[in-house]
Formats: structure tokens, C-alpha cells, sequence
């Protein structure tokens, strides 16, 4: 007949990781799928089972999640949830170090342990007391990092999800839900393009966060930015966190003002 031509995807997506590196496999994989169209790779559970998962394919699957047939998003599920598990194994540590090490230096401590002294406004405080003759300062009060158990922070991410955001989306999506385990901080997760949409209540699984999101459509960052100042309660204890490649198709003006505010 003079049906379309058919290779053997299932065959070859086997074969290459035989011969190939990871790095080299990932690379073909994506170029399958987007110089080939090869999208059936991504909507076959079998199909799906033997590719190797990197940020770049889950970002296709979440283009296509809107499409995926109910006997393959399940598969789709697992595979994100690799990937995912990677990304968070990698960033948890350094990011709750860095989030809580951040809180503490916030909070002055009066009589602190020798590792939790702050030496910079320890010496800058006593510079008064510096002895010219031994040229050292004799320390009268010690200043060290605090630590508060109650919530210090809250932490809004706002992402775009238009269709070049993708990849960016996965990050941010990993990065929210490490941030919800932390108790020292409260976290909004909110996701937009010309519609804005808050994900925080599904922060404690990222898989249901990415499978939430909906990429492609415009982008009006001014609309939820607008949305951002409504959650904030107490500007000086929040920080806003907008991941975005700045393509503005709403009011920039606005949008500038707002980000001022």
C-alpha cells in the first residue's frame, strides 16, 4: 500500500542506549520528538517506559498532557515522577540550608554559642573597644544568629506557563514543593498565562503541581502580578519570586508599576 512510512520506534529507542551515553540518548530522544514529530513516543505506555527522562522531556509531556490518552498518563506520571525525584534529591539540602540559614542571620541572639556567632556585627559592634597598642578589640557584647520556629517568610512563585516556559515550569514546580516542607516559611504557588491559577493547595506532590499546569496561551504578567498583591499581607516578610522570559502581551506600563510597588 501507500501507507506512511512506520520505523520502528519502540526498536531503536532500545537500541541507542546500548551504544550511546545518556547524555548522547537524551539529546536523539528530543530531537525525536521535535524535528520528527515523533510524539507517539510520548503518548504510548509502553513507548514511554523505555525512554530516558530528563527536564526537557518531561517539559514536552507537559505540552502534550492535555492530549495524552488515560491509558498513558499514568505512565506519564511515573516517568515525571523520576525526574522529579532527581531534581529533589539534588536541591532539597542546599535549598533548605540556604532558605533556614537565611531566617536565623535574620534574628539577633544575645548570648549565642560559638558557632552561632555572627562575627561581622560582633566586630562591628565592638570597634569601639578596639586597644590600639595590642591591636586587637576586646569583645564586651557578642552578637550571634537567632532561630524562630514560627513562620518568618512567605514566599510567593509566580510562573509563567506560555508554551517557551516549559522546562522553566518543571524547575519551579520542584522548587515549590521543597519550599511547602519547610515550616519557617509559607508558600504560594501560582501559575498564569492570561488566566491566573493557584496551584498552592496541591503543593505537596510536584507531580499533581506539573500535571496542573496547562502550557501555551499569551501572557499577561501585569494580570498576575495584580493577583500577587492580593495575597501578600505583610510586604517587609514576603519575597516574590516571578519566573518569566518577560514577553509581555498585556499592559507593560502597568506591569512595571506593579513590579515597583
Amino acid at each position: 500500500g501507500l501507507g506512511e512510512s512506520s520505523p520502528n520506534v519502540s526498536r531503536w529507542l532500545g537500541d541507542i542506549r546500548q551504544y550511546f551515553p545518556n547524555t548522547v540518548v537524551q539529546v536523539m530522544q528530543k530531537d525525536a520528538v521535535e524535528r520528527l514529530q515523533l510524539h507517539r513516543i510520548l503518548l504510548e505506555p509502553e513507548l514511554l517506559q523505555m525512554v530516558d527522562p530528563d527536564v526537557s522531556l518531561v517539559a514536552t509531556m507537559l505540552s502534550l498532557n492535555k492530549v495524552m490518552p488515560a491509558k498513558t498518563r499514568e505512565t506519564a506520571r511515573l516517568v515525571i515522577k523520576r525526574v522529579v525525584n532527581e531534581l529533589e534529591k539534588k536541591l532539597r539540602n542546599p535549598l533548605r540550608q540556604a532558605v533556614e540559614g537565611a531566617l536565623n542571620r535574620a534574628v539577633r541572639n544575645r548570648r549565642p554559642k560559638q558557632r552561632e556567632v555572627d562575627w561581622n556585627r560582633t566586630i562591628r559592634l565592638n570597634l569601639k573597644h578596639y586597644q590600639p597598642d595590642y591591636q586587637t578589640i576586646i569583645v564586651e557584647n557578642i552578637i550571634g544568629h537567632g532561630r524562630k520556629g514560627q513562620s518568618l517568610r512567605h514566599i510567593i512563585l509566580l510562573v509563567d506557563q506560555s508554551g517557551s516556559m516549559a522546562a522553566s515550569v518543571v524547575y519551579a514546580g520542584v522548587m515549590g514543593a521543597i519550599l511547602a516542607s519547610l515550616k519557617s516559611v509559607r508558600t504560594h504557588f501560582i501559575v498564569f498565562d492570561t488566566a491566573v491559577v493557584d496551584l498552592s493547595r496541591e503543593m505537596k506532590d510536584p507531580v499533581d503541581i506539573l500535571f496542573g499546569v496547562q502550557l501555551g496561551g499569551g501572557t499577561d504578567i501585569n494580570k498576575a502580578l495584580g493577583y500577587a498583591q492580593g495575597v501578600i499581607q505583610a510586604p517587609s516578610d514576603t519575597i516574590l519570586v516571578l519566573v518569566s522570559d518577560l514577553f509581555e502581551g498585556g499592559n507593560q506600563v502597568e506591569m512595571l508599576k506593579k513590579a515597583a510597588a
